[in-house]
């Protein structure tokens, strides 16, 4: 399982004046350091030599300088709980630092440092310390392994710069000890000077040092900015307010001759700026919107490597600076405020939550009007569009006309683009009506497959479209065949769908050899019709290849034997119709049969 890593103290990397401001070069100086306290500095040699001209302290060795220290700074610290414990020094990547960490509570007796790093800077790492590189990179040999500490340890931290060439430092402690002691897992009773731990400022705000001591006769206040230690001119009260970053001093004359003499670090950060952006009108089907699209608008300029920008659901969330949004904002329909908030890397006091933005989500527009119409013949237009118009909305078509629906002629593709008067775009609001311009249908064929006592019946139509089809005027169905036809006269009906009529027609079915053989075997000898009672007044009429009636024959007639005036006609193709009187007496044709058959000797 990856460790989750917390970050403590306060960062800032004051330039080129802290290479010449001795943090503290010799240990018994050490400057003590705490959950709540800055760190940082520059280095400028070293003081007294802490090894005495020993050659090696662990894996620390003698630099060019002649000693181990070549440019030393000194932190001590006490663990106020148990856990994980690490820390990260920030430098320069063309810097080369090394540190070693010794557990021990005075530096008479250090010992050998329990993590130390003597490696070269030759990879050009931003971070040398204990635990994980802040960066991810697993490579790093610059880094020692974590520490895991109790309650009340002391140890001191030898930082030392190894190039002679050094922009400063900072450290950051790390580890899961302050998850579960934030406040309390480096013990800050250490530091105990009158102007108290080293101060991290934003550079908007009133820094005041106090130096209140009963009974004191006099105050007295000192700045270094690097060349040492120098009166402040016409400051002798026990405040002093700070306007810039430097190592203050203050020293407090009192009766008893003990005069206080008081040191104090004062950083300052710059406080972001939260730059103002645009309100944002999205589709619900979108899903998600990125936040940290915004990101660039809110920094204005600044920084993201020095300005951090999260987004929160509330003004007191982004001013405490918890609950940050995901930068994938899941979008729900309705208003939202966003409210903006920018924090300084180095020092996170710093901050701005003064923005704020609205995401307006909307549905996507459903058309309440149909994308399909068809133009059926006969007619001369047809209205596409809504009849009842928004009056939120504009509308535009293709063809120029900006009311909610238009009236067409032809059939064709006509866009309509609506807009929300407000001047916001809605989210898909273009929309493409069809027009079909389409004829009556009409039946084409009808194949019957007679000649047994259950028939099958299929509506051929006259082009492709959607229809429905009906059999004696029963239910339609989505099927053009009809099976177990019984014979008879049948009323067959083919519904468009697409609303451009119904097409119908009259069948006969009814069953007749296709050949007959009349040479007096009692086998197929004579020619009839199958079904014919099923008609009223059923006339069937026999014709030659020539179009000669043979023969008429009735529902009371066996049938055609063959002959014509009593002689046998040659084997050949005959033809035949069948006619009889509809429902409303008239004599009605039977069409789609196949009125051909042959006679065979």
């Amino acid at each position: 399982m990856r460790r989750l890593v917390m970050v403590f103290g306060i960062v800032w990397l004051m330039g080129t004046a802290l290479i010449l401001a001795q943090v503290a070069p010799d240990c018994a100086n050490a400057v003590p350091i705490c959950n709540n306290t800055p760190v940082n500095g520059g280095t400028n040699g070293f003081g007294i030599d802490d090894f005495n001209n020993e050659a090696k302290s662990g894996c620390l060795e003698k630099t060019l300088s002649g000693a181990i220290e070549s440019n030393a700074a000194w932190y001590r610290f006490r663990t106020g709980a148990s856990g994980q414990l690490g820390f990260d020094i920030g430098f320069d990547a063309n810097e080369d630092w090394d540190f070693a960490l010794y557990k021990a509570s005075d530096c008479g007796s250090l010992g050998d440092p329990i993590r130390c790093n003597f490696f070269d800077n030759r990879d050009g790492n931003n971070y040398i310390g204990v635990g994980e590189d802040p960066q991810g990179a697993e490579d790093n040999v610059q880094y020692e392994a974590w520490l895991e500490v109790l309650p009340g340890e002391d140890y001191y931290l030898l930082v030392n710069n190894f190039s002679n060439v050094n922009s400063g430092f900072s450290i950051q402690f790390t580890g899961h000890i302050f998850v579960t002691n934030p406040y309390d897992a480096l013990d800050c009773s250490i530091v105990s000077n009158l102007l108290g731990p080293p101060i991290a400022a934003c550079d908007n705000e009133n820094v005041v040092l106090d130096a209140s001591t009963p009974n004191a006769i006099s105050y007295s206040w000192y700045k270094d900015i690097g060349g040492g230690f120098a009166v402040i001119p016409g400051e002798s009260g026990a405040t002093l307010t700070v306007m810039e970053e430097a190592f203050y001093r203050v020293e407090v004359i009192v009766p008893s001759s003990n005069n206080i003499i008081s040191d104090v670090q004062v950083g300052f950060s710059t406080a972001p700026s939260s730059f103002a952006v645009t309100d944002e009108y999205l589709c619900a089907d979108m899903e998600f919107f990125d936040l940290t699209s915004k990101d660039p608008s809110v920094l204005g300029g600044q920084s993201s490597q020095e300005v951090r920008v999260s987004y929160h659901n509330s003004n007191a969330d982004a001013e405490a600076g918890i609950n940050p949004l995901p930068g994938q904002y899941g979008l729900v329909e309705g208003e939202h405020t966003i409210y903006v908030r920018t924090t300084s890397v180095l020092n996170p006091k710093c901050y701005d939550a003064s923005q704020r933005f609205n995401i307006e989500v909307y549905q996507p527009l459903v058309p309440n009007f149909p994308l399909e119409v068809f133009l059926c013949e006969g007619e001369l237009n047809a209205f596409i569009g809504e009849s009842s118009p928004n009056p939120d909305y504009d509308y535009q078509w293709s063809s120029g006309e900006n009311t909610s629906g238009i009236t067409v002629s032809t059939g064709g593709q006509y866009k309509v683009v609506i807009n929300d008067r407000m001047g916001r775009p809605v989210c898909d609001n273009t929309f493409v009506v069809q027009v079909y311009a389409s004829k009556t249908p009409h039946i084409k064929e009808v194949v019957i497959e007679d000649l047994q006592a259950q028939n099958t019946v299929t509506v051929i139509p006259d082009r492709e479209g959607d229809f429905e089809y009906s059999l004696d005027e029963g239910s339609f169905q989505s099927d053009n065949v009809f099976y177990e036809v019984l014979p008879g006269a049948h009323k067959l009906s083919m519904l468009d769908l697409n609303g451009c009529g119904t097409a119908t027609e009259s069948i006969v079915v009814v069953g007749y050899p296709k050949f007959f053989t009349p040479n007096g075997d009692g086998v197929n000898d004579s020619w009839h019709i199958i079904g014919l009672s099923s008609l009223e007044d059923p006339m069937v009429l026999v014709y030659d290849r020539y179009g000669k009636l043979l023969k008429q024959l009735s529902q009371n007639n066996l049938g055609w034997d063959g002959t014509y005036n009593g002689k046998s006609l040659p084997s050949d193709d005959y033809w035949f119709k069948l006619s009889y009187l509809d429902k409303d007496g008239q004599r009605t044709m039977a069409k789609y049969i196949n009125n051909h058959f042959s006679l065979k000797r």
